[in-house]
């Protein structure tokens, strides 16, 4: 098993521990002999032992080491046997508090981009319908999701809009091909290629035509 380093990772292993032992199962007593052995590796110490444990805790030896016994059950901690004989360790923990926490980043962080999107979204929806002084259909208000989705920013969908109605043309569709003109221009002059295509995706079209969507067409 890979060490796993949480205080190098920016980690505080208390504060993980603490904010994740309930969730993994553990009660106070095992937590409470958890930081002691931390504590005590900390201090230089590789073997800690019930015995060791006992002059540090009120619980008693029996109790230790039935907790460590659970502890190793559950895979919390283990003893490794190496070149200075047997230690024991925290990393088995340790790599599931490092998965815990990556997990709640990534929650947070998905958490976070949904918040902003549904804000961006919602400032797209009233410019544009401020502009063309109409309502947008669902399939349009999607379309302005897959701008968002595909990476292109406000300032470009709100630029792209400007530039259509400049044309006289109050489309989505008038909008979407300067967003992906915008896009092969700057692909080209960054990797001297574009995979997108300047040209109107044809199954929209077709669903556009299906759904009979409220859509201008003022292109022809």
């Amino acid at each position: 098993m890979a060490n796993i380093d949480l205080h190098g990772a920016g980690v505080d292993f208390s504060y993980i521990l603490l904010d994740n032992y309930r969730s993994f199962g553990l009660n106070e007593e095992e937590l409470a002999v958890l930081f002691m052995i931390d504590h005590l590796l900390r201090q230089g110490n590789s073997l800690i032992t019930s015995d060791l444990l006992s002059l540090k805790m009120s619980l008693k030896t029996h109790e230790i080491d039935h907790i460590l016994s659970e502890l190793v059950r559950n895979e919390y901690i283990s003893y490794e046997t190496g070149p200075g004989g047997m230690k024991t360790s925290l990393q088995p923990l340790k790599a599931k508090l490092y998965k815990a926490f990556e997990r709640s980043l990534a929650k947070d962080r998905q958490n976070l981009l949904s918040e902003q999107r549904a804000s961006a979204l919602s400032r797209l929806y009233t410019y544009f319908e401020k502009r063309l002084n109409r309502v947008l259909s669902p399939l349009e208000n999607d379309l302005i999701g897959n701008w968002l989705d595909a990476g292109y920013t406000e300032e470009d969908i709100h630029n792209a809009l400007e530039d259509a109605l400049l044309q006289k043309k109050r489309s989505l569709k008038s909008v979407d091909k300067i967003l992906r003109s915008g896009r092969i221009r700057s692909d080209v002059a960054k990797e001297g290629y574009s995979g997108v295509t300047d040209q109107w995706d044809q199954d929209i079209e077709r669903t556009i035509e299906i759904a009979k969507a409220k859509w201008i067409d003022d292109e022809e």
